[in-house]
């Protein structure tokens, strides 16, 4: 049985391109293309299950597919037009129900096809394999069975997910110990992490987080244990691609390292100031897809469109991980630059007297449809920097997010929560018993009592709440923890991802008899700030001091200097390989040392910055690098986050990638932005909240 590619370049792995642009070429090259014996062969039909549909969707284009022959798409599961004269291939998960409607379409007198290309997903098991080649009328009109070994989904030039939106649910809820779908989940969940190596050609070396107890009579949990499990699975998964994919390697050649939401608790619900961040989190996409409302062709009014925000589009690709503010700053120069080296722009300007709204652009483009694109690309983004900085404003976001960071970095407490909290309670207070006057003051004053009118959103106290409650366990439990409650005006439902954050508590000790939060977060009295500020990143940008943990974990791997006693390692590294030498590997640092490094603190900061400033985060530093040769960096890093990735360690990944002239990849069982993560919170359920009562 063919099962891979002979594609192979530096450490194993396939010749040049980034990890999306690998996945692609393996679906449309090494699956479609192989299909098409000769020029002139016949076009064919492309039959896949929603879990394909979704895989081929997150690399490929329908232009890309019907590039290989492909003239119509079907669905698996749906009743489909016998098509006798035409070839067929199949990308299918190897399940027995999709074999079953594979032997009904191609049994019999009556085929629906002439002749069937089959290309799993996954390994299949050997059963299934013998139950195709025992019917003789559907093994003759087989072309080709082969295990693409491809069930990953490409989000990012850097990133992958393997679909697993309930990892929250299923592994790490009080009751995962009697759960049924505990090792289905880390069972599918490894097959789908090593098939991302398989079309890499890499062997990793696995690291993994090991179960965090503090003493021995604490009981270790599933949910501890979690990337053991899975380590133990993927590496399970890797030894028989060893011994059935040709050229696979047989020795170390990138490394993995696998984590769980427990390594930082902050990093999904903070507001993140990149520009990628804050479109996914206030804008209310769906995916990378956003709606954006253009002139119809008449003129006479507007339609929608829906764009994907992607790395094809150069300004999405030099803007994503840039902070909003400088976003803007940048918009506003490709705008005067595009206006100043085009006269009929200039022209059109003059007509307008010199306004460019985001409604003159789009009209633009059809006195200018040479600029076509460009100006739609500008247009695009321009409106959507528009919407961020009206959002940022109408629910005082600069505000909340300063706070936040404070209490991350321990400049503020339960203190300056309360006081925030009572501040607002007051101005909603004093608006609900003065409503006709609030009325009539805003008619005439309508700049005086803006801010007035305006409170913090419910989700956005939730969010400060949580924050506290990673950095205070133990307080938000006490009669301190119900006075925030109250104070923020939060229901009971939401109090319901407050509490679920001990499921996935990073340092849990004996459970407190309310089944609460443990009674220690850290074993070390110190500054409540769970991160220091990091030394050599000095930024002109206000709320821009938070990183994620993951950040410090991928360059103490880089460097070989995770913790042994708290990551543990599949097997020592093989005679062969040079990734990390052997001085490096013996390094330890203390145990339970949050990842940190110190920069001096900042006290101010502008929403702008200097041209020639070079942090890392920039599109400029990104786009220094973008076309480097991935041959010539060093060996990959692959990360794994069981529990959901967010923006900000997908951003990390972009910035340290060009920092450390290694390529890394992140991978998740989702990617999740922080109204989600809340959701999946909520949906946790344990011994004392009901999901009956769940209102989401």
């Amino acid at each position: 049985m063919s099962t891979d590619s002979d594609s192979s370049s530096r450490g194993g792995g396939p010749a040049g391109g980034s990890f999306r642009e690998i996945t692609r070429d393996r679906l449309l090259n090494e699956m479609l293309r192989s299909t098409r014996q000769n020029k002139g062969s016949t076009w064919k039909v492309l039959i896949m299950d929603k879990l394909t549909v979704k895989i081929m969707s997150s690399s490929c284009k329908m232009g890309d597919i019907t590039d290989q022959g492909v003239s119509l798409v079907e669905d698996l599961y749906k009743r489909r037009q016998p098509l006798p004269s035409m070839d067929a291939i199949y990308f299918m998960q190897p399940t027995k129900q999709n074999i079953d409607i594979f032997m009904s379409n191609m049994s019999g007198k009556r085929p629906l096809y002439k002749k069937a290309y089959i290309f799993f997903s996954s390994p299949i098991q050997k059963e299934w394999v013998a139950h195709i080649r025992k019917d003789s009328s559907v093994l003759a009109r087989v072309g080709a069975l082969s295990e693409m070994n491809l069930e990953y989904f490409a989000i990012d030039s850097q990133g992958f997910v393997t679909d697993h939106d309930k990892a929250l649910e299923e592994l790490f809820t009080e009751n995962a110990e009697g759960s049924m779908n505990y090792n289905s989940c880390i069972n599918t969940m490894a097959t789908r992490i090593a098939t991302v190596f398989a079309s890499m050609k890499e062997f990793p070396r696995v690291h993994y987080r090991v179960a965090r107890t503090i003493d021995a009579s604490t009981l270790t949990t599933l949910r501890d244990l979690v990337p053991t499990k899975l380590a133990a699975s993927v590496w399970n998964c890797l030894a028989r691609y060893k011994s059935i994919i040709p050229e696979f390697p047989q020795t170390e050649t990138c490394e993995l390292l696998i984590v769980d939401r427990s390594i930082d608790q902050i990093a999904p619900v903070i507001h993140e100031w990149t520009y990628d961040a804050m479109c996914h989190d206030l804008l209310s996409m769906d995916g990378n897809k956003y709606v954006q409302e253009v002139p119809n062709t008449s003129g006479s009014g507007t339609e929608k469109k829906e764009v994907l925000l992607e790395d094809h589009d150069p300004i999405w690709f030099e803007l994503r991980d840039v902070h909003v503010a400088d976003a803007n700053l940048r918009l506003h120069e490709k705008m005067r630059d595009f206006i100043s080296k085009n006269k009929a722009a200039q022209l059109h300007q003059a007509r307008t007297n010199g306004e460019l709204s985001t409604k003159e652009l789009q009209k633009m483009v059809q006195a200018l449809p040479q600029y076509t694109d460009q100006i739609d690309k500008l247009s695009l983004h321009v409106e959507i920097a528009e919407k961020l900085f009206d959002i940022i404003k109408e629910e005082h976001l600069k505000d909340v997010g300063q706070l936040e960071q404070d209490l991350v970095f321990g400049d503020a407490g339960s203190k300056e929560v309360i006081d925030f909290f009572r501040t607002h309670q007051v101005i909603i207070n004093w608006t609900t018993t003065n409503k006709m006057l609030v009325l009539i003051l805003s008619r005439y004053h309508t700049d005086m009592f803006e801010d007035l009118i305006q409170d913090i959103s419910r989700e956005n106290k939730l969010r400060l709440l949580m924050i506290y409650a990673a950095i205070n366990p133990e307080k938000i439990q006490s009669e301190k923890g119900a006075k925030l409650m109250q104070l923020a005006g939060l229901s009971a439902d939401d109090m319901i991802a407050v509490n679920n954050m001990r499921c996935i508590c990073a340092h849990e000790t004996k459970k407190s008899s309310k089944g609460g939060f443990p009674l220690k977060f850290e074993i070390r009295k110190k500054k409540r700030g769970i991160r220091k500020e990091r030394i050599g990143e000095e930024s002109t940008w206000t709320l821009s001091r938070f990183y994620p943990i993951l950040e410090d974990l991928i360059e103490k791997l880089s460097k070989g200097e995770l913790p042994k006693d708290e990551y543990h390692c599949m097997s020592d590294p093989s005679s062969s390989f040079r990734g990390i030498s052997s001085s490096m590997s013996a390094r330890t640092s203390p145990a339970h040392q949050p990842a940190q490094s110190m920069r001096s603190r900042r006290t101010g900061g502008t929403w702008a910055r200097p041209r020639n400033s070079d942090d890392g985060y920039s599109s400029d530093s990104v786009l220094k690098h973008a076309s480097s040769d991935m041959r010539k960096l060093g060996r990959r890093l692959f990360i794994f986050v069981v529990g959901g990735a967010t923006r900000s360690e997908l951003r990390a990944v972009h910035k340290l990638s060009s920092k450390l002239k290694r390529e890394i990849i992140l991978g998740s069982s989702s990617l999740d932005d922080p109204p989600k993560f809340i959701t999946k919170l909520k949906m946790m359920s344990n011994e004392e909240l009901s999901l009956d009562d769940l209102q989401i």
